[in-house]
């Protein structure tokens, strides 16, 4: 099992959540963050008075799923995330240990 974290613009969370859900992932966990890369954030002008916005609002996207999943999830989220600017994002994948669902005591596969 994997789990899959994806940084992306928040304008992309409907097109990647429909793709990814095409594809038989049933779940994932949303989450609003900000943060920087490459991008480094911007200048805006609000009212006459200049804002240093460092931080750049992003969504985070984790799902967990079966190894031979994997491939196909990376490139469903990578094509339905891409804009071709800078700025999309990122995908980290990790290596999950176990998965318990709580209200069954289900484990591994079973859980997801």
């Amino acid at each position: 099992m994997k789990r899959i974290e994806a940084i992306i613009k928040p304008f992309k969370l409907g097109e990647v959540k429909d793709a990814i859900n095409d594809i038989g992932v049933k779940g994932m966990t949303v989450t609003e963050v900000k943060g920087f890369g490459r991008q480094k954030g911007h200048v805006e002008l609000y009212r006459g008075a200049e804002y240093d916005i460092t931080f750049i609002p992003k969504v985070k996207i984790e799902v967990v799923i079966a190894d031979d999943l994997v491939e196909k999830a990376l490139a469903t989220i990578e094509k339905s995330a891409r804009t071709g600017k800078i700025g999309d994002g990122k995908i980290f994948i990790s290596p999950l240990q176990e998965v318990i669902r709580i209200r069954t005591g289900e484990k591994g596969h079973a859980a997801i």
